[in-house]
């Protein structure tokens, strides 16, 4: 099969022939019809994950089970599917509390093995991870939802639980910050969206942000209270030192964070405003994506024109443009999400 491979940290990435994968016992191997190319990706290319080298990068896509594995029950080859990018072990105490999003056991395509920037790829413990897409759902839009829409659903939902009414910063207009605007205006949430790029923050108007503000080194927080009095909800999604302040500084007292951007530790642990968390008793949530197990009420509102994540598909690219395109992932400024068709 064609797959995109790194052979070195940071270094140059190209499109390579390798074996087609085998399906392990209780897992699919699935033939990716499309994988978005995402911020994490770039993450891993740079070095902030620990992979094992040759590697396959890529981890949200939609595509068709290949091949079934011994011991799968749930699913035959032919299903149209998606599945989170946790796995989640199916045993453990949390998978079977419906968190495998926390799975200690967890793997990950394009981290801990091979992901879908390629023809095929494989996904453990099937009867706990895949997701049926329902007819009305394009590949593409279920592609999306596999990090950045599901894990912004969950987190405006089941972690900040954003009230109707409520105001809610977002801080980075990429395709995780861009699903977070169009989950918040569903919710009845009011907006403030944050981006250094115009173009993205345009998109952000036109999902219905209620106001957007350009990051250009101002006093982000004063402008948010200015507006909202204090937001009762903040997101970074982006994952920097000064992402994560500006969104933590634009709430008001004992509002809720929540933490979707990676904040890796490159000079040391990254520092956070925390005498603002304890003075106003602010809560700091982490979201780590969606278990499978809780798609199918998104999938239901998306099935039904209530969320439509495929408006944030802007460009779809081929396994070549999208080598060399994930080096600059951390430069470009892209608005909404690029999907990646491995048979291009």
């Amino acid at each position: 099969m064609r797959a995109i491979v790194m052979n070195s940290i940071a270094g140059p990435l190209a499109v390579h022939e390798v074996d087609a994968p085998e399906a392990p016992a209780g897992g699919v191997v699935i033939t990716v019809v499309a994988t978005g190319l995402c911020r994490s990706d770039w993450h891993a290319w740079v070095g902030h994950d620990d992979i094992a080298l040759p590697h396959v990068p890529g981890h949200e896509f939609a595509g068709v089970v290949a091949v079934v594995g011994s011991g799968v029950t749930r699913w035959t080859v032919g299903d149209r599917v998606t599945a989170p990018f946790v796995e989640g072990c199916g045993a453990c105490e949390w998978c079977l509390g419906g968190n495998a999003q926390v799975c200690p056991e967890q793997q990950q395509p394009g981290f801990t093995h091979w992901g879908s920037f390629a023809e095929q790829v494989v996904i453990h413990a099937a009867d706990t991870n895949l997701v049926a897409i329902p007819e009305g759902v394009s590949f593409e839009a279920a592609a999306s939802l596999g990090c950045r829409f599901a894990t912004a659903y969950r987190a405006l939902t089941g972690r900040a639980r954003l009230a109707a009414d409520e105001w809610v910063t977002i801080v980075g207009a990429g395709g995780v910050g861009l699903s977070a605007v169009m989950v918040a205006k569903a919710l009845g949430g009011k907006v403030v969206a944050v981006d250094r790029n115009p173009a993205a923050l345009e998109v952000a108007a036109s999902l219905g942000a209620d106001h957007v503000l350009v990051a250009d080194g101002s006093d982000i927080p004063a402008q948010v209270h200015a507006i909202t009095g204090g937001s009762q909800v903040s997101i970074d999604a982006v994952g920097s030192e000064q992402t994560c302040a500006d969104a933590l500084l634009s709430l008001r007292r004992r509002g809720r964070h929540v933490q979707i951007g990676l904040l890796p530790p490159i000079e040391g642990h990254p520092r956070v405003p925390m005498a603002r968390v304890i003075a106003w008793e602010l809560d700091v949530f982490g979201s780590h994506g969606m278990a499978a197990a809780d798609y199918p009420q998104m999938l239901a509102l998306i099935e039904s024109g209530s969320l439509e994540p495929q408006k944030l598909i802007e460009r779809v690219i081929g396994l070549t443009e999208a080598a060399d395109m994930l080096p600059q992932f951390d430069t470009v400024k892209v608005a909404g999400m690029t999907m990646i068709d491995p048979a291009r």
